[in-house]
């Protein structure tokens, strides 16, 4: 791509771009149609799987407070307890990543982060649910910005290592049902309870991704921020919030 063509490009691609060009890739980033606003309807506009999107997350290690990026197929989740297992050595957990914090270590935009041309180089991992393919396609610093490769040339341009670190559904649904029955037990044994109503927390304490919960105790961030402080009655309809949201989840197939 010639100087003239990268002007056109927002910025974010222009420095995508010039490190492909740098490193000699075969394939500059190309624009979608604003319409292509979600991995699958980016996937349906290329006319490709889903699974080709290589879909890159960013997470906040609370160690030292460097960005971590795991690039993943687009049908996969990520496991944050796997990615926690290899990057934090120190045993400290992972934080989420608000749009300010990855704008800051990227200098890309949410929903653009690209796998390279990051303003602070982050530490990155590659699932290995990419090497299904053969041709994938990522994001070149726009959301609506994206770049061809192969799975191996995304390992050469990034250096990061493969690992496994995406969700592994049936574990997930096993892990799942234990925490509802634990919740259900002890939503049964303090049912008759008026005063001093005991919290949900069973020692999980991992926010859920997809739900916006507690894994452990399905409470959202603001019920847990705000226990201490709930009356008994408050403390009452946080458990009955629980019971609906454990029901919904038994319901669905």
């Amino acid at each position: 791509m010639c100087g003239g063509e990268l002007t056109v490009l927002p910025e974010g691609v222009q420095r995508v771009a010039a490190v492909l060009e740098a490193k000699g890739h075969p394939h500059m980033p190309v624009m979608l149609n604003d319409a292509a606003r979600t991995a699958q309807q980016a996937a349906d506009a290329l006319g490709i799987a889903l699974g080709q999107i290589a879909k890159s997350i960013i997470f906040r290690r609370k160690s030292d407070d460097m960005a971590v990026l795991v690039i993943t197929a687009g049908d996969q989740r990520v496991d944050e307890r796997k990615v926690e297992a290899l990057v934090c050595p120190d045993g400290k957990r992972l934080g989420r990543a608000d749009a300010e914090f990855v704008k800051a270590r990227t200098g890309f935009s949410i929903g653009g982060v690209s796998p390279l041309a990051h303003t602070t180089p982050p530490v990155t991992l590659i699932d290995q649910s990419l090497l299904r393919f053969d041709e994938i396609w990522a994001a070149a610093g726009h959301p609506h910005g994206v770049f061809k490769l192969s799975p191996q040339q995304l390992v050469d341009l990034t250096g990061a290592p493969v690992s496994n670190v995406a969700v592994d559904v049936v574990q997930e649904q096993v892990s799942q049902q234990h925490a509802i029955n634990l919740i259900a037990i002890r939503a049964c044994q303090i049912r008759a309870e008026t005063e001093n109503i005991p919290s949900p927390c069973n020692s999980v304490c991992r926010m859920s991704t997809l739900t916006g919960w507690c894994e452990g105790c399905f409470r959202t961030r603001e019920e847990i921020a705000a226990w201490a402080q709930c009356s008994d009655a408050g403390k009452r309809e946080v458990w009955t919030l629980i019971e609906q949201r454990t029901a919904a989840l038994k319901a669905q197939p």
